[in-house]
């Protein structure tokens, strides 16, 4: 943990030496579940959070990389119960940031997750370690520091190695840039 802090303090230390470069804290809740699948399932609230960095490349554009842990899964309903499967992952999205006006703006990218537990109440160790997605959302800044941010990612792979499923969530963040 005081690696973690030790860390954060000198991305925030390098912002103030490098033009155009800004880091920050989000975290936030997420609206999870499974899709593409032929076996019910219900939505799952949980959480993410984690750094974010973004790198001016022109006047309107930027490139937005971040590193965030993150809950999904869902409830699965087809076995006479309902059984919760959350998964955590590491998420590495890489946005593409277009600003609309200097407070908008729109991002979509590549998102490359890894799983680093899973808690249900089924089998475990059935699930793939690796989830690739596409993300998007907007933005908005509130002053010089503070934002808020809405997000969809969509699964391109499957988190599941005995289900046809692919991950889908919806995010809603609060963050600040140092």
């Amino acid at each position: 943990m005081k690696k973690l802090f030790l860390f954060i303090i000198t991305l925030a230390s390098i912002e103030g030496h490098a033009q155009g470069i800004k880091v920050g804290l989000k975290a936030g809740v997420n609206y999870a579940n499974f899709n593409n699948s032929d076996i019910q399932t219900d939505a799952i609230t949980s959480f993410h959070g984690g750094l974010v960095t973004e790198f001016s490349l022109l006047k309107n554009f930027s490139l937005q990389p971040e590193l965030l842990y993150s809950t999904q899964g869902a409830e699965l309903n087809d076995f006479g119960q309902q059984i919760k499967n959350e998964l955590g992952y590491i998420s590495i999205p890489v946005l593409a940031k277009f600003y609309l006006n200097d407070n908008l703006s729109l991002e979509i990218g590549p998102q490359a997750s890894f799983l680093l537990s899973e808690r249900n109440e089924v089998e475990a160790g059935d699930s793939n370690t690796f989830d690739f997605a596409v993300a998007g959302g907007l933005t908005y800044k509130l002053g010089k520091h503070f934002f808020v941010q809405g997000r969809y990612g969509l699964g391109l792979t499957e988190p599941k190695r005995d289900a046809a499923v692919k991950n889908s969530v919806l995010q809603g963040s609060i963050g600040f840039m140092f």
